[in-house]
């Protein structure tokens, strides 16, 4: 990427962006539309692997604990990513900034379907990464920046559907995938889309944001690099080493190296936010809304990887079902939540979060109470139905709570808030996946050495994992009514095209990065 600067564009060529009343400009419904439609093709990359692996360890000769390296190293490149984008989207526009995320993600994806063996498949995977890393904040970004706050509700709702539906339809698509064709083609299928969307952005994505000369530095990049790459790493070594009973290094270490890391990074960012260059700038979590918003989504998306995790488990371990079988049971509330998105967008930007939020959070709380239910001889229509109330209640949550929590900061933190939110649901996810695994595994195996069979033992294991996801739930109930409306902000930023050089990008600024 290249700096970007320049001036908007005058005379009759300049585009009719300005927004008048509540109306969104037709280029900006393009732009937000082709960000939706890409985010949502990188985002599902991040669950395909989990099926898959078993295929992998056996065509390319591996172990479970290399093969692990294909989720973990994604996550991982996420995790060191996503808290530089805060400064990444106010130094770069958002031409540069699609162009060279859906860049990334189609020469990951290509690198990983022509992969010869292990090595060159994982560096796949890590491109794919740095470019996922990127959509989520600019898409969070672009729609706080220019969308009327009377509508932002139900267009932070088609970004629920990128964040909460492509994780939980991954495992479904890679299971039809893999049921007739080859792991290649998890990654040939979707090349054909990432390349459209790519071309579609290099002709319809223009400039609309004014570039300003930020400068990176590099202590923080560093700071942060080991902090919530350390903490991801190690909680989903707690997990694996529960699982597995064994770990390639201890957890506790680097999640000790995370949390010393983290300390450190908060006290740089401090000191740095005073003069506006902190990569992260936490002076968002002094709105109360944005820090119970953010609490509440912690929260959410560790109950929704957390179950991603257990209940296919317990649909092949326990009942026995296929790799395919289990996919199309977890489809239907994926499918629940992208289709009840739009409605609770809309119900919130009339009647705000609360209504929407309270009987989320409680229907949360019950539907893993009823998890704890689930045993070896549970219909799978009831593992159905549970699933679906889940992600309902899951869906009117995560709309208003990101809508809420980022539309209660300045504009100018809106990309921090941005980056904020998308690190802390990577955090969220490896803390739920490693608490539920755990849990899971430690009462199999009280109830091994209590005599049961294995099945019946990982059933209770389970229902253990589930319970404590429920208490973990009931404190997010009691914490919903605290959440609050946000203040009205102001207009949305009318967008600027930018001088551009004989290339079509615009001149660069010239201000070098880094410290």
């Amino acid at each position: 990427m290249s700096a970007d600067s320049g001036a908007p564009v005058a005379g009759p060529d300049a585009p009719d962006t300005k927004p008048q009343d509540d109306a969104i400009p037709r280029e900006i419904k393009t732009v937000i539309a082709l960000l939706v439609v890409s985010a949502f093709v990188v985002i599902l990359n991040e669950t395909i692997m989990s099926v898959a692996l078993p295929r992998l360890m056996e065509d390319l000769d591996i172990t479970a604990a290399t093969a692990q390296w294909l989720t973990t190293g994604f996550l991982l490149t996420m995790a060191v990513v996503i808290p530089t984008t805060g400064l990444i989207l106010q130094r770069f526009s958002t031409r540069t900034v699609f162009l060279t995320a859906m860049g990334l993600f189609n020469s990951g994806t290509v690198i990983a379907a022509a992969a010869p063996g292990f090595g060159v498949l994982l560096g796949g995977r890590i491109i794919q990464a740095c470019g996922t890393a990127l959509m989520i904040p600019l898409l969070m970004t672009t729609v706080l920046n220019f969308v009327p706050a009377s509508r932002r509700g139900r267009t932070m709702g088609l970004i629920s559907i990128v964040i909460a539906v492509a994780p939980a339809i991954g495992p479904t698509f890679s299971g039809l995938i893999l049921s007739v064709l080859s792991w290649r083609w998890l990654f040939l299928v979707v090349v054909p889309v990432a390349l459209l969307s790519l071309g579609l952005g290099a002709v319809l994505v223009r400039n609309i944001t004014t570039p300003r000369a930020v400068r990176f530095d590099i202590l923080s990049i560093l700071l942060s690099a080991l902090a919530f790459g350390g903490l991801i790493y190690g909680l989903s070594s707690i997990g694996k080493a529960a699982a597995d009973g064994e770990a390639p290094v201890p957890p506790l270490l680097p999640v000790s190296v995370g949390v010393v890391a983290l300390v450190l990074f908060v006290l740089r960012q401090t000191v740095l936010q005073r003069a506006d260059r902190a990569l992260l700038d936490l002076r968002t979590f002094t709105q109360r809304t944005f820090a119970v918003g953010v609490l509440m989504m912690v929260l959410c998306m560790g109950a929704l990887f957390g179950s991603l995790i257990l209940l296919p488990m317990y649909l092949q371990n326990v009942l026995g079902l296929s790799t395919l079988s289990t996919g199309l049971i977890l489809l239907p509330g994926g499918l629940t939540m992208g289709l009840i998105a739009p409605l609770v967008g809309k119900l919130f930007d009339r009647h705000g979060p609360r209504p929407l939020v309270i009987p989320g959070a409680f229907g949360m709380t019950a539907a893993l109470v009823a998890m704890t239910t689930l045993g070896v001889s549970s219909p799978p229509a009831m593992v159905v139905a549970i699933h679906v109330f889940l992600c309902v209640s899951l869906g009117f949550m995560m709309t208003p709570l990101m809508t809420s929590a980022l539309g209660s900061l300045e504009p100018s933190l809106y990309s921090h808030g941005s980056a904020i939110v998308s690190t802390l649901q990577q955090l969220a996810g490896a803390a739920g996946t490693a608490l539920f695994v755990t849990m899971m595994t430690r009462g199999t195996a009280a109830s091994v050495d209590g005599g049961s069979g294995p099945v019946t033992a990982l059933a209770d294991g389970i229902h253990g994992a589930f319970l404590v996801g429920a208490a973990l739930a009931a404190i997010g109930a009691a914490a919903s009514f605290l959440v609050r409306k946000p203040p009205a902000p102001p207009a949305p930023s009318a967008p600027a095209d930018k001088a551009a050089t004989p290339g079509g990008e615009p001149a660069p600024a010239g201000v070098g990065a880094g410290d």
